[in-house]
């Protein structure tokens, strides 16, 4: 399957799906406390985008997945299946979203914290945040794939984390899933050069311990072997003539992306 490159009314067209997600997350973000199950912020994301948004919950029954949004706790790595687990105090949580409106999609995750996290976990959060940043700060044309890839692995690497290797980012547009494979480690110069319009996922899955996860029985939650924790953060961005627009930045996002840039720039 070749790379689809989007024009203008294309990328018109992901802003929209992609500024839903980010308001599902916005919306969302009072009830993610302590007490409520993973299948109740399920359900009222579902009704939102729905009967609110009047879109489509892409997950759902996507391949077989059974619910509107996935839940990924501590050291759940990915695609968590909501249900009767109430959250804790003192635990991490990704919640990813992807927004289907008029036939285009919109992806983004993000982090959640509740109560009294240990030091641990409010650094296993920082720091994947930190390495989506990386890896969005390497995007522009003529760059390549691992360019991005590696800037994510060095920084996890460094902080004396690991990067997932067995799931990755990806391209999007009228499907959930497209061309290329968006990997979060790697060497520079490797890979699919950037061109102008390609749009693509980034969501490198950090962990505290060692790299390597396990799928459970359900066939779709993925967590740590060592049982170490594990975050996220995604966004869903495009390749333009200059460099690059996120088109998930939550409000006041691009502001914090931009000063975290300043800072590194003077290290």
């Amino acid at each position: 399957m070749a790379i689809i490159l989007k024009g203008e009314r294309e990328i018109a067209q992901m802003r929209i799906a992609c500024r839903l997600a980010v308001e599902v997350l916005e919306m969302i973000t009072p009830y993610v406390r302590i007490g409520i199950t993973t299948g109740e912020l399920d359900q009222i994301c579902h009704d939102y985008i729905v009967n609110v948004q009047r879109a489509i919950p892409a997950p759902l029954n996507y391949k077989g997945y059974p619910r509107s949004i996935c839940a990924s706790v501590n050291h759940q790595v990915c695609h968590g299946i909501p249900g009767e687990r109430v959250l804790k105090d003192g635990d991490i949580v990704n919640l990813d979203i992807t927004v289907i409106k008029n036939g285009w999609h919109g992806d983004t995750s993000r982090m959640f914290l509740l109560g009294n996290t240990s030091i641990a976990a409010r650094r296993i959060v920082r720091i994947a945040q930190e390495c989506l940043y990386e890896g969005i700060a390497s995007a522009h044309p003529g760059a390549y794939l691992g360019d991005l890839g590696y800037a994510i692995q060095r920084h996890a690497e460094r902080e004396h984390c690991s990067v997932v290797r067995d799931y990755c980012g990806h391209g999007i547009g009228q499907e959930f899933h497209e061309e290329p494979q968006v990997l979060h480690f790697g060497k520079r110069g490797d890979g699919v050069k950037l061109t102008p319009g390609m749009t693509f996922t980034l969501e490198p899955m950090i962990n505290l311990g060692k790299h390597d996860v396990k799928l459970l029985p359900d066939k779709w939650t993925v967590v740590t072997k060592d049982r170490s924790l594990s975050a996220q953060w995604e966004h869903t961005l495009v390749i333009t003539e200059k460099g690059f627009e996120v088109l998930t930045f939550f409000p006041g996002e691009e502001e914090i992306f931009n000063n975290w840039r300043s800072r590194t720039k003077l290290k």
